[in-house]
């Protein structure tokens, strides 16, 4: 551990952006999966979970917790899916 204060405070921050993170990327992966259980059962709220879905990749996105290139490759993917 840490015994100057300035590292005791980054190792805090870093610790809660961490957990912050993690929840981002779960909300994520779970929009994600809820919205391929939709397309295999042809629910009717399909596109509203795609909405969902590609809201909080571009939300990960934005805040550099995926790549760029990866999030424009999972909406594609999850669009052709819609579109299949």
């Amino acid at each position: 551990m840490a015994n100057i204060k300035s590292a005791k405070k980054r190792a805090s921050l870093a610790k809660e952006r961490q957990t912050k993170n993690a929840s981002i990327k779960s909300s994520m992966r779970n929009k994600i999966q809820a919205y391929k259980d939709a397309v295999a059962n042809d629910a009717d709220n399909k596109e509203e979970l795609l909405v969902s879905a590609i809201s909080s990749i571009d939300k990960a996105a934005s805040k550099n917790l995926i790549h760029k290139r990866n999030a424009d490759r999972k909406k594609a993917r999850l669009s052709k899916s819609l579109n299949a």
